[in-house]
Order: structure tokens, then C-alpha cells, then sequence
């Protein structure tokens, strides 16, 4: 079973030959378009703001309100942090985002310790939360618990910067086992997949915007 990440087992979701092109046979790149570009300038702003007090470029003016918030609560801040879980027998394990026997890898946006507790951020540049998918919050909230024992309690939210929307959930430490498992039936299907070697196409309405262009779902896109 290979390494996986909220992107990785969302893209094995939407279609798993896209998978199959991109994270087994690796033989097709998914360059990054426009919109993931922007969203990564977004995220750079947002981190230097809370970590050194750089301003906000005025091109991002309109997320000040949402990361001045932020940065204003107390506890110890981290930004893009890297999480790995490693899987045993009997539970799970921290261990490095890099190790050979890493099971899942995620990145934390925003982390504010404070104690047993802690706020869980996750920047968002779409124009509103409509599918905003809490799922991502609760993988990232169960690896914090396995990486801190201590930890209680985090209070998560997806920071919709543009629309200043927050969509926000209250994760607890017993069920952090629950918060692990949420892909469960997917993973199942991709290790089946790894197993038998068989990768089925699915279409849908962003077939356009797939890399994998000899597929026989692939169209131009209009423009």
C-alpha cells in the first residue's frame, strides 16, 4: 500500500487512471495551472504574516481581516507543517514526512498550541465554502493527535479567504481513530487497485482539465 495524502486519495477518488498516470506509472506531470499558482502565493503571504509580521501584498488585501485574526490568538504558531503517521498492529505512530514507512503525509497550514488544546487552520482560495469538504480537517486533526499525546482538543476551520467564510469543526482525541479511517473504502479500492493491477477511467465534468489526454473520457475544454 503506498504512501497517501488528502490530494492523493482525492485524485484515486475523481478517477483512478488519472491515479494510476500520475502516482504509479508516473509517465503523465500534472503541471499547475493558474488557480493553484494564486493559491500557493496565498498561502506563502498568509505564512510570512504569522510568522515574521511581513504585510500582506496589497493584491491580498481582502484575507488581512481573516489572518490579523490569526495571528492575534494566543499560543505558539506553526506554518506549512509537515505531518507524517506511520500505521503499526495495534494503532498508529508519528514518524518523518520523508520515512520509507510513512502511511499518511499531510501539511498543516496553521497550528496554534495552547496547552492541551489547539486552533487547526487550513487556507481555502475558492470564491465560496458551497463544497467545502471537512473530511481534509479531520485526516490533519487525527495526525496531530498521534504527533502530540498530550493534545485534547483542536478547533479546526477551513479559512475561506476570498468569501470569509470559516466552516469549522471540534475535534476530540477519542476519536482520533475515526478521524484516520474517514477514507477508509477508498483506501480499500486503491490497495484492490495496487492488487490487481486494474485502473478504471471515470468521466465526469472535469475531464477537460485532466493531463491524461490519451484517456477515451479526455475533451478540449471550452473556452
Amino acid at each position: 500500500m503506498p504512501s497517501w495524502s488528502y490530494s492523493s486519495i482525492k485524485t484515486f477518488d475523481q478517477c483512478p487512471k488519472k491515479y494510476f498516470h500520475l502516482k504509479v506509472a508516473k509517465d503523465i506531470k500534472d503541471d499547475p495551472g493558474e488557480a493553484a499558482v494564486y493559491g500557493t502565493e496565498v498561502h506563502e503571504a498568509a505564512e510570512l504574516f504569522v510568522k515574521d509580521g511581513t504585510p500582506i501584498p496589497e493584491k491580498f488585501a481582502y484575507m488581512r481581516p481573516i489572518v490579523e485574526l490569526l495571528a492575534s490568538k494566543p499560543g505558539e504558531k506553526l506554518t506549512e507543517m509537515r505531518l507524517g503517521v506511520k500505521k503499526t498492529d495495534a494503532s498508529f505512530e508519528p514518524c518523518g514526512f520523508f520515512d520509507k514507512d510513512v502511511w499518511y503525509r499531510g501539511i498543516v497550514d496553521l497550528l496554534i498550541l495552547d496547552g492541551d488544546r489547539a486552533w487547526m487552520i487550513d487556507y481555502k482560495t475558492g470564491k465560496n465554502a458551497k463544497y467545502a469538504d471537512m473530511k481534509q480537517l479531520d485526516l490533519m486533526a487525527g495526525a496531530l493527535f498521534v504527533k502530540y499525546p498530550d493534545l485534547k482538543v483542536i478547533k479546526s476551520g477551513l479559512a475561506y479567504v476570498v468569501s470569509h467564510e470559516f466552516p469549522k469543526k471540534t475535534h476530540k482525541r477519542e476519536h482520533m481513530h475515526k478521524y484516520l479511517g474517514v477514507f477508509e473504502d477508498q483506501l480499500d479500492q486503491l490497495e484492490a487497485a495496487m492488487d490487481n493491477g486494474i485502473w478504471n477511467a471515470k468521466t465526469s465534468p472535469l475531464c477537460g482539465w485532466c493531463p491524461v489526454t490519451t484517456c477515451e473520457h479526455w475533451r478540449p475544454r471550452r473556452k
